[in-house]
């Protein structure tokens, strides 16, 4: 199937962080307009400031007042904010938290009109974004209420590794409470449909990780693994998925028993991303599984302390790009394939034993 250009979505994020650096210098790749529309909602007069201070004045963006109107040959922009809007490098301000919340907004209303295909979303501050209007401790869950999907997953995406998380951002003392059989099942299955329908991995292995020390060493350590998290295993397994475990989190990735699986289902989050950015840091991407479109973000947040600095790595961002690309177009692919009944019968026949 012929790729074609997606117009994709770009949020700015927080703009006293690092998101303006990061967009621009990725933008700036020509290979970026072979493969998408990049379409940013954010502001052409902090562009125009990041621009000056990053030195790179040479590039630039095609002002447009809407997603239809955008160049495909151009990096575009849609101003989404106040012109008093007041950057202040490295320091968190509530304007700061209301102008990436216009950014969303925008974006989410373009989403469902269909006017942009999929969403890149740079960092926002968690706390200075909080309003009457949002109420949520992240993208992740932003997105999911305003598309009223139900079953999600953060997933963590490298060439290395793929990690869900099945509790996501919760404190800590509230992830037992939120591990049950059928949220795990449900989280396992989600992960088998999106290696198999958006990273085209046919017969994708999913590992299960524990939640206590030992994978609860037989319950001498917590009964969580023989109670909740081993039956959904073999549920999961009696339907056909590739699941295996309760792992213990240490042994299985200090021992590299990871690289025998496409994709790892991780209890909570430290769990999961440190490992992840242990192994992933600058070239990680956050994906958004199980909605109706794709989201990606980079790997990392605001970094106020390297904003300004002109040092902050684009290669996370444009990797998110290059992944929200990918996705849509083999997402795309999957559905055009099911469509067709003796391609629907051998994928069926080959995406799980």
């Amino acid at each position: 199937m012929e790729l074609h250009k997606i117009k994709l979505g770009i949020t700015h994020g927080d703009i006293n962080g690092i998101g303006y650096e990061v967009i621009i210098k990725a933008l700036a790749d020509s290979r970026i307009l072979e493969m998408c529309t990049p379409i940013v909602y954010g502001s052409p007069k902090v562009a125009a400031y990041y621009r000056k201070t990053i030195d790179t004045e040479a590039f630039t963006f095609n002002n447009i007042f809407a997603a239809k109107d955008a160049n495909p040959k151009r990096a575009n922009i849609i101003n989404c904010v106040n012109d008093d809007v007041r950057v202040e490098i490295g320091k968190s301000t509530k304007m700061a938290g209301e102008a990436a919340f216009a950014a969303l907004e925008a974006a989410v209303r373009d989403l469902k009109s269909g006017d942009i295909d999929a969403v890149v979303t740079a960092p926002i501050n968690k706390q200075n974004i909080q309003s009457g209007s949002f109420t949520f401790p992240g993208h992740t869950e932003y997105f999911a209420k305003a598309f009223n999907t139900k079953n999600y997953l953060m997933l963590m995406v490298s060439d290395l590794l793929k990690i869900g998380v099945a509790t996501g951002h919760i404190p800590f003392n509230q992830v037992v409470a939120a591990i049950t059989k059928e949220k795990l099942v449900n989280n396992i299955r989600l992960l088998h449909k999106v290696m198999l329908e958006e990273f085209s991995i046919r017969k994708p292995r999913i590992a299960v990780l524990g939640l206590n020390p030992h994978a609860g060493d037989g319950g001498l350590l917590g009964d969580e693994e023989q109670k909740i998290i081993l039956p959904a295993v073999k549920q999961a397994y009696e339907e056909g998925i590739i699941a295996l475990g309760p792992y213990p989190a240490d042994g299985f990735f200090g021992s590299g028993e990871f690289h025998k699986f496409d994709a790892t289902l991780a209890m909570y989050h430290d769990q999961g991303l440190i490992p992840f950015k242990s192994f992933s840091f600058d070239s990680g991407v956050n994906y958004t599984a199980g909605l109706p479109f794709i989201r990606t973000s980079p790997g990392h947040g605001t970094a106020y302390s390297l904003a300004g600095t002109k040092s902050a790595s684009e290669e996370s961002f444009r990797n998110a790009i290059y992944l929200a690309v990918d996705l849509f177009e083999n997402r795309k692919r999957f559905g055009a394939l099911v469509k067709n009944p003796l391609q629907r019968h051998e994928i069926d026949r080959t995406g799980g034993e």
